[in-house]
């Protein structure tokens, strides 16, 4: 006859197991939350898209990945200045970090209507550097969007530098006129008539 010991020594494990013993164990280290900032708190989206990014290496004369990730197109509340920022989806490392200038022209690329191709001043790297970007999107409408709000935005700021020279111009204007009729209306010196000095000196005599 088998003996059941085995069984009865596997039921005491595990209820030795489960017992609690009231033991408490502090952690070793004590983490304190940190509040992370990711230099966008003073901006918002106006446009937020999933994409792969590019840039074209010119010494190996080819395009090289920068990542995968989420395109953002950020506008800051205080100065309206609109701003290009790419991170990769894992480590969020920064792909692409420039300003929408009106120098950024931005056009479909040849062969592929789900990606678009343009040049500007990034700071990505953490140095001012002249990039050629190539992004492709998950599709046609996606592409058309970015390439449409990134034109709005160029012909927009074009617009604003125009006005802030015109006013600039406006109010040199201004001031130069001003100073001319101040030197105008100040009071010259008076002249003695010279029938006044005859009459004094026919006095003294």
């Amino acid at each position: 006859m088998a003996s059941n010991e085995p069984d009865r020594e596997e039921e005491a494990a595990a209820a030795g197991e489960d017992e609690d013993t009231g033991a408490q164990v502090a952690p070793i280290v004590t983490l304190s939350e940190v509040a992370v900032t990711t230099g966008e708190e003073e901006e918002d989206a106006l446009l937020d898209l999933k994409a792969k990014l590019y840039r074209f290496d010119k010494e190996g004369n080819q395009w090289k990945e920068r990542g995968t990730g989420s395109v953002k197109l950020l506008k800051h509340r205080e100065s309206g200045k609109v701003r290009l920022l790419m991170r990769q989806v894992k480590t969020l490392k920064i792909c692409a970090n420039h300003l929408v200038l009106p120098s950024v022209k931005i056009q479909e690329h040849a062969g592929n209507d789900k990606s678009c191709v343009w040049h500007a001043s990034d700071f990505a790297d953490g140095e001012l550097k002249e990039e050629m970007f190539c992004i492709r999107f998950g599709s046609v409408e996606n592409c058309k969007k970015f390439m449409e709000t990134v034109e709005g935005i160029a012909e927009s700021s074009e617009n604003n530098e125009e006005k802030e020279s015109k006013d600039a111009s406006d109010a040199a204007g201004l001031l130069d006129k001003l100073s001319v009729h101040e030197s105008k209306t100040e009071k010259a010196p008076e002249e003695v008539p010279a029938a006044a000095v005859k009459a004094d000196n026919e006095t003294e005599k």
